[in-house]
């Protein structure tokens, strides 16, 4: 049985597994709040770690470029940003991953491009405050670190509270639009327990749509001829385009809405 090459799959893959995306059109004072996923050095930086891109990937330099202008256009607008920082113990490992974004070694840092995000969401209350000729509401910037893949476990705290429920509930969203890496791990698996999340109630009743934005979302690349290169054999196989496009199918079958364009009036 011959293997079908990365073409051919992605032909199969929308002609058996589509994807319908939608463009969306966002008013200035809807109650809408961005969710970053994990776009820290560990995952994007050419050489920054384990788990990082061994050179430059374009996906994911792309991803990157379309999350920092939507993230200005929505603060600029007065709209919240959670910004999820994949962050481990040295001494307590992620299995089956390799060590990987470590506190300390840079790689659970924003990579250089939204390294913004961190000025503002030092400004605390600040950020959010009116612009000196009152004309600017900026929307605040929450950072939460996570030692697992999913953000919305990782928002878990000591005292049973949630972050991430807390955030939503405390700016009064409806919408919450996620961008972030990868499309088909922690982006997904957040996706899907937000969708489950919002259903049972966890959100209080104002959670009505979980939104993806496609062009800024992203997945790493491992051929299967490179993985059984590096001796990790066949099932460590992952084709970024294939992968990125069933995490968006499997998202997109659970209820949430998959955007390729987004504007603001």
């Amino acid at each position: 049985m011959s293997v079908p090459n990365e073409g051919m799959l992605m032909s199969a893959l929308r002609q058996h597994l589509p994807v319908e995306s939608v463009k969306l059109r966002i008013a200035r004072d809807s109650p809408v709040g961005l969710v970053v996923v994990d776009e820290v050095n560990g995952f994007c930086t050419p050489g920054a770690g384990n788990l990082a891109p061994p050179v430059r990937d374009e996906q994911i330099e792309h991803m990157v470029s379309r999350t920092s202008s939507l993230a200005r256009d929505m603060l600029t607008r007065g709209m919240p940003l959670l910004a999820f920082l994949d962050t481990h113990e040295a001494e307590k490992p992620e299995p089956p991953y390799p060590p990987h974004c470590v506190r300390g070694t840079g790689e659970e840092k924003l990579v250089e491009a939204l390294a913004w995000l961190e000025k503002e969401a030092s400004r605390g209350d600040e950020a959010a405050a009116a612009a000196a000729d009152g004309s600017v509401r900026r929307g605040s910037v929450t950072l939460m670190e996570k030692d697992c893949i999913n953000g919305f476990v990782g928002g878990i705290q000591a005292d049973g509270t949630n972050v991430v429920t807390q955030w939503v509930i405390k700016n009064q969203l409806e919408h919450i639009v996620v961008v972030g890496i990868c499309t088909d791990i922690c982006v997904m698996d957040f996706v899907l327990t937000a969708l489950s999340a919002r259903n049972h109630g966890s959100f209080g009743q104002q959670l009505k749509e979980i939104v993806v934005f496609a062009p800024a979302c992203s997945t790493y690349n491992l051929p299967r001829p490179v993985a059984e290169g590096l001796g990790r054999g066949a099932t460590a196989s992952h084709p970024q385009d294939a992968t990125h496009h069933l995490g968006l199918y499997f998202m997109h079958s659970r209820g949430a809405i998959i955007v390729d364009e987004l504007a603001f009036d």
